[in-house]
C-alpha cells in the first residue's frame, strides 16, 4: 500500500515540476518574441491590461499542460 502511495507522490511531484518548467519556458519564449518587455511594463508602468493578458496566457498554458499530463 505504501509502495503505491510513494509511487503516486513521486510521479505527481515530477509531473508538477515538468509542468512548471514548461510554463516558465513558454512565458520566456513569449517574452522574447514580443516587441515590448512585458515584465517591465507590468511592474514599473503598472499596465493592468498587459498583466491581464499575461495572466490569461499563463492560465491557458497551464490548462493545456494539465490536460496533456492527465491524458
Amino acid at each position: 500500500m505504501f509502495e503505491n502511495l510513494f509511487k503516486y507522490l513521486v510521479s505527481s511531484a515530477v509531473f508538477s515540476i515538468v509542468g512548471i518548467l514548461i510554463l516558465i519556458i513558454s512565458f520566456v519564449i513569449v517574452e522574447k518574441i514580443t516587441p515590448e518587455n512585458l515584465w517591465k511594463k507590468v511592474a514599473e508602468e503598472n499596465n493592468v491590461a498587459l498583466a491581464i493578458l499575461g495572466a490569461a496566457f499563463m492560465i491557458a498554458i497551464a490548462i493545456i499542460i494539465a490536460s496533456a499530463i492527465h491524458g
